[in-house]
This record gives C-alpha cells, sequence and structure tokens, in this order.
C-alpha cells in the first residue's frame, strides 16, 4: 500500500516538474478550496472546544451544579451541521460555496434573505491560495511543498482563530509539533537533532519569560499555545534561527500594539494575541530565514 502510494507520488511529482503550469495550477485549485474548508474550520474549532470544555465542567463539578440549569450548547464537528445562513437559516448549497467565485456572484449576500456575508471569507481563500504558491514557487515540485503547504494552511488557522478568541488550540499546533520532528528524521529541513533540540529551545524559552514576567508583574503575558506553537517551529527550523523569528514576531506585536492604542483606543490592560505575529515571523522564517540572518548578522558586525 505505502510502496504504491509512493510510487504514485513519484509519478505526479515527475508530471509536476514537466510542467510548471500545471504544477502551479494544482497548487492554486487545491489551496481555494482548502481555503474554502479553513473558514469552517476557523469558525467551528473554539465552538467546538467550548462545548467539551463545559461538558467537561459538568462532568468534574457534578454535585456542585447540580441545581444550575445547563447552558444551551450545541454540539458541532467540523463536518456537522450543514453550513446555513445564521439570519434565515437558509443551508447553503454546494454551488452557493465555491471558493471566490460563489461569493461575487451572490454580491456578498445570502441568496434567501440578502443577509451581508462576509467579506472575510473570500479573503482568507485568496490570502491561502497565495501564500501556497509563494512556498509552490520556493520549493518547487518537491516533497518539501508538501510538508510546508500544510504548516501554511494550518497557520493560518490558528493566526484567524487567535485574533478572534485569543486561542490557539491543542488539536492543531501539536499535530504541526510532532509532524515537524517527524519530517525532519530524515534531515527535510534541518537534522534531527536541531529539531528536537529547537522544540525543547522554543517551548522553555517562553515558558521561562512567561513565569519571569508573571513573577515580576503577576500578570500572565502570554499564553500556552504561544509556548506550543514556538515549540513548533523549532521542530520545523531548528534552533538556530529561532533569535530571528522571536525578534521579528517582538517588533511587530510591538508596533501593532502601540498602533491600536493610539488609534483604535486599546487599552492597556487588553490582551492583544501574540500568535499571529509568532506564526507569520514563523513562515518567513521557513522560507527566507537563512538569508535574513546572515543579512542581519553581516549588518550588526
Amino acid at each position: 500500500m505505502l510502496d504504491n502510494f509512493l510510487s504514485l507520488f513519484n509519478h505526479i511529482t515527475v508530471l509536476f516538474q514537466q510542467s510548471s503550469v500545471f504544477f502551479y495550477f494544482t497548487v492554486g485549485l487545491l489551496s481555494l478550496i482548502v481555503g474554502s474548508f479553513l473558514n469552517v474550520v476557523i469558525y467551528r474549532t473554539p465552538k467546538m472546544m467550548e462545548y467539551s470544555w463545559y461538558h467537561d465542567c459538568r462532568e468534574f463539578l457534578a454535585d456542585e451544579v447540580a441545581n444550575i440549569k445547563p447552558k444551551k450548547l450545541s454540539q458541532v464537528t467540523l463536518s456537522k451541521p450543514d453550513s446555513t445562513c445564521p439570519k434565515c437559516n437558509h443551508k447553503i448549497r454546494f454551488y452557493e460555496n465555491i471558493p471566490v467565485v460563489s461569493w461575487l456572484f451572490l454580491k456578498g449576500k445570502c441568496s434567501q434573505c440578502t443577509n451581508k456575508i462576509s467579506a472575510r471569507y473570500p479573503l482568507i481563500e485568496i490570502s491561502t491560495m497565495l501564500l501556497s504558491l509563494i512556498a509552490a514557487h520556493h520549493f518547487g515540485a518537491t516533497i518539501m511543498t508538501l510538508w510546508v503547504l500544510i504548516l501554511t494552511w494550518c497557520l493560518i488557522s490558528l493566526t484567524m482563530i487567535d485574533f478572534d478568541h485569543m486561542l490557539l488550540p491543542d488539536q492543531i499546533t501539536l499535530p504541526l509539533l510532532w509532524l515537524g520532528l517527524l519530517i525532519n528524521i530524515n534531515g527535510t529541513f534541518v537534522p534531527l537533532s536541531d529539531a528536537v533540540i529547537g522544540a525543547a529551545a522554543g517551548y522553555m524559552s517562553l515558558y521561562s519569560v512567561f513565569w519571569l514576567f508573571k513573577a515580576i508583574t503577576g500578570k500572565e503575558g502570554m499564553g500556552y499555545g504561544d509556548f506550543k506553537l514556538f515549540a513548533v517551529f523549532g521542530a520545523w527550523i531548528g534552533w538556530q534561527l529561532l533569535p530571528l523569528l522571536i525578534l521579528m514576531a517582538s517588533v511587530v506585536g510591538a508596533i501593532v500594539g502601540i498602533a491600536l492604542m493610539l488609534f483604535k483606543n486599546h487599552q492597556r490592560e487588553q490582551g492583544i494575541p501574540f500568535g499571529p505575529y509568532l506564526a507569520v515571523a514563523g513562515w518567513i522564517t521557513l522560507l527566507w530565514g537563512d538569508g535574513i540572518w546572515s543579512w542581519y548578522l553581516q549588518k550588526l558586525l
């Protein structure tokens, strides 16, 4: 079975290498479809987590909450229930769910009640396609592109979920961590020893900063999901580029935070998700980190 899969993959790779047009067309089309699915992941994953947390709490605190009326939460999965309009509950038909095209054809409105459909949906689909094509162009028709596409798609989901809910779900970060270690067994991106050290260093560095900040201020400066996401990049790119990654993420995060306080009256007490900046900086580091780091050290020295 595995031999047949590898043989098929090798044939497809050869075909992609022979025709770059077919390669980019396939990646672009596939990423648009995946982008549509990511909208579902981004919307439903926090609801799935809330449902699980609530029922775990009620089970754990059964006696304490026996006289409290249960909260009504609908159980959702990534496949059920079917997508509907939030206003009129119109079931979204398959031809109303074609990436980008359907939104344009419907003029950004529900076909039944004309309720506005957020432009965020096609923007995520287009962003997924563009980032996927950039990764495909960078790594070419190789197995590395497949792994980077998976990472890219997961990072898009994590970024948007963290923006919306300040959550970085373990359901996404932990599989990425193990995947990074597994694909580096043969040194796909970095030697396995660098990947293992990178994963440990990524987690422990932010974990140490977290407790140091809490000891000094009495406040929590970041979430545990940030530690895990940093460990993910350590597993993918090794420990050597982690200083560049955290530097870029911190600078961008500081600039955005200051801008929010100056122009949008963002209160200092309000949290700002750090995951999106880690995700963007990590993705850039994976593609161009060696060149950026060399340039930075050259300028510094």
